[in-house]
């Protein structure tokens, strides 16, 4: 049964800022700790931020200690009506940047309104004005938050958080996008190509292809879904690196699937062979963009991989 702000005692309403500063704590400390290998300078804006929530908690604790003795009631956030449901973020590896920055935001604006309202509840003098001195420290966490940034965030140092940003993008969408895009645009090929020229009608190989796309789209997003969390590989949630692989398998395939919706079977082949080219292109442009490999070797492999699963599908359904 949640508790309505406006039935807490004075010496509920201090526990339960000493519990709020206390877990805030904690929260910029777990962030720092997340991002402190990829982003050292803003991972330091956190810590310094952790260090002045103490120092509030510390500031209440003794008005507390002085009022009611050292035994602090339990009782947090979720117990009582009103405060924002938080999402675990901070449990969340890898741990991004801005998502780290928007939710300390939040907090901040969360703080200033639990000290306005608590300074509005509360009779004992002293206590009032610290909850008010605390509702305006908080108000100035944001700015001192900018400052922090601005300080910690030199040139250099942005440059080298955006590095490593970039690096867990290829990690956690290009890398298994570009994996399903190769899938996807190769493997199809065989089979497509094979139902073509085995009935040199263009419904049956757009069905062919349409099945071998979204199959194939299915079973890798799948895969590589259940092929790590995460958590030690630093290469982001499952689900996400699943559908962008899925995704870009199923329309690798579709690529060159679609051109045997026209009915001219002739017509229908060069336009497939020409989507074939311009998605063998695209997947060493990609590579070579983002994997740092050289074009022409990238080029050469793809263009021979492909190639080969053509002529495969070719010859099996001329046969």
């Amino acid at each position: 049964m949640l508790k309505k702000f406006k039935d807490l005692s004075e010496r509920e309403i201090l526990a339960l800022a000493i519990q709020n500063e206390e877990e805030d704590g904690r929260i910029f400390g777990e962030f720092a700790d997340q991002l402190r290998e990829s982003y050292p300078a803003t991972a330091q804006m956190f810590e310094e931020m952790r260090e002045e929530e103490a120092a509030h908690r510390d500031r209440l604790f003794a008005t507390f200690r002085e009022r009611f003795g050292d035994h602090i009631p339990l009782i947090r956030r979720e117990n009582v009506k009103g405060f924002l449901k938080r999402r675990p973020l901070w449990l969340v590896r890898p741990l991004g940047v801005d998502a780290a920055r928007k939710h300390a935001q939040l907090m901040e604006m969360e703080a200033v309104r639990f000290y306005q309202r608590a300074a509005t509840r509360v009779t004992h003098i002293p206590t009032r004005e610290l909850l008010n001195r605390l509702a305006d420290e908080e108000r100035k966490h944001s700015e001192t938050a900018g400052e922090l940034e601005e300080k910690h965030l030199t040139e250099s140092a942005r440059a080298q958080e955006d590095k490593s940003h970039d690096k867990l993008f290829l990690l956690q969408v290009i890398q298994p996008g570009l994996a399903g895009l190769i899938d996807g645009s190769i493997s199809t090929l065989a089979p497509i190509f094979a139902a073509a020229y085995a009935t040199h009608r263009t419904w049956e190989a757009f069905l062919v292809g349409l099945a071998a796309s979204i199959g194939a789209g299915i079973s890798m997003g799948f895969t590589e879904a259940l092929s790590d969390d995460g958590s030690l590989t630093g290469r982001g949630s499952p689900w996400i690196r699943g559908a962008a692989t899925g995704l870009m398998t199923t329309a690798g395939g579709m690529g060159h699937t679609l051109p045997f919706l026209i009915k001219d079977f002739r017509v229908a082949m060069i336009v497939a062979f020409l989507v074939v080219a311009a998605e063998l292109a695209t997947i060493s442009y990609v590579r070579h963009k983002y994997m740092d490999s050289p074009f022409l070797q990238v080029t050469f492999q793809v263009l021979i991989g492909g190639v080969l699963v053509l002529l495969t599908g070719i010859l099996i359904g001329s046969s």
